[in-house]
């Protein structure tokens, strides 16, 4: 019996009669050759088709057959360094699924807006197809990393009963007789799960209904929550890069093809080791202020602008921290050696991504936050579950927050971190 057999495990079975199943994505023909380029989902084929050792009637359906049309070839598989992929198959025998004719992405120049409105077929190019097992390889390597060192995965809710932090980036959705939101975060539910298994991370879609139009920016996206009890921001901060140094070396040991078809300079990569290079706020503060192209202002937040050139300046992600109290969240505890200032980081990956994780060690005193609450004018009744964490048990922890897409865009070295997920949404796109 035949062996049906995946592109990306051909190695395995050269000089064997194999069957590939898969679309047709390259065919050029000379007189009685027809060279057909066959990806299956985990790579590219070529396949040899010599009319004189196959029936008439496939040799001549084939050379009919255009672009993305279902396939399955038999034949036997060599090497052949020329070839795409380093394989060859010579094929005898095979069938035409369906022969599409006018499939609607073709190899010439499409408008990014054209490929939106037909993502459902460009996740068939070999550019988001690299994208998108790069996109797998992180996630595995993220659950393995954790796995490893004793968190547990917790399941945040997606809808939220209340607006935490404002209702102006939050989308209000009904919920049978109330009003309920898409969660912007599972941190808070992580801190809860923290308290009751030590180390736990969520991982799901979170939702921001911000109207920012810039590359970095999608209305959903997938975010990575770890949170450890009886933590501080220095452990914060080791964990953070050693989790970054873990995802980028389990990237380059899986998915070197798919970096070489997205042309990534992989000595830039393999600089990604820790420990990363640390910058306190005013440190930072004083860079920009010497920057000729920056108009950073002190006590402002770092805009996209101002990560870039921070980031620019090391060949890792650099770790920022200890930032003014006035530009972030509530529940980030303050410093004892300087008040004004959080115990939190933000880490800035390199060549200009700008950021990719945030985090902190949160506020555990119950007064203090309970006085924060007030501070921002947050609902208190809403957090009075929250506050609970404060009333028993209470323990200094810590954790941050990763974007996945952000993540995937830098390892790849893509513009833009609608690229870096399946289907994005965005504040024009909703479809398909």
């Amino acid at each position: 019996m035949i062996e049906v057999v995946t592109v990306e495990r051909l190695k395995q079975h050269v000089g064997q009669t194999v069957c590939v199943r898969g679309w047709l994505y390259n065919l050029s023909s000379k007189g009685k050759l027809h060279f057909a380029q066959v990806r299956d989902g985990t790579g590219i084929v070529q396949c040899v088709v010599f009319k004189n050792n196959v029936p008439p009637e496939l040799f001549e359906a084939l050379g009919h057959a255009g672009q993305e049309s279902s396939i399955t070839l038999t034949g036997l598989l060599r090497e052949d360094p020329r070839a795409p992929g380093g394989f060859e198959i010579d094929v005898t025998q095979g069938e035409i699924l369906q022969s599409v004719q006018g499939y609607p992405i073709t190899p010439k120049e499409h408008g990014i807006e054209y490929l939106l409105e037909h993502r459902h077929l460009w996740l068939r190019s070999r550019r988001t197809w690299a994208i998108l097992r790069v996109r797998d390889a992180v996630i595995t390597a993220i659950r393995r990393f954790f796995d490893e060192r004793g968190f547990v995965c917790v399941d945040s809710p997606i809808f939220t009963p209340n607006a935490c932090e404002g209702t102006s980036t939050l989308f209000e959705v009904p919920y049978f007789e109330q009003t309920a939101y898409l969660t912007q975060s599972g941190q808070l539910y992580a801190e809860a799960a923290a308290m009751a298994l030590g180390k736990v991370y969520t991982f799901g879609p979170t939702f921001r209904a911000e109207k920012s139009k810039t590359r970095r920016h999608l209305t959903e996206f997938w975010m990575l929550e770890p949170e450890m009890a009886y933590a501080t921001l220095e452990d914060v901060m080791k964990l953070a890069e050693e989790m970054l140094a873990y995802i980028v070396a389990q990237v380059l040991e899986r998915r070197r093809v798919e970096l070489g078809v997205l042309e990534r300079d992989l000595s830039k990569l393999e600089r990604i080791q820790a420990p990363f290079p640390r910058l306190s706020y005013d440190e930072a503060a004083k860079i920009l202020a010497e920057h000729p192209e920056s108009t950073f202002k002190y006590g402002d937040d770092f805009g996209a602008p101002d990560e870039t050139i921070l980031s620019n300046r090391f060949d890792r992600p650099v770790l920022v921290h200890r930032y003014p109290k006035e530009v972030k969240a509530f529940y980030m505890k303050r410093d004892p050696e300087d008040p004004s200032k959080c115990l939190c980081v933000d880490v800035l990956g390199s060549e200009g991504v700008g950021e990719i994780i945030g985090g902190s060690q949160r506020e555990d005193d119950l007064e203090l936050l309970l006085g924060r609450i007030r501070e921002h004018q947050l609902p208190e009744s809403a957090f009075q579950w929250y506050l609970d964490l404060r009333r028993y048990g209470s323990v200094p922890h810590a954790g941050f927050g990763l974007g996945l897409e952000r993540t995937v865009a830098w390892i790849c070295g893509i513009e833009h971190v609608r690229e870096a997920i399946p289907f994005p949404r965005t504040i024009y796109r909703l479809t398909p």
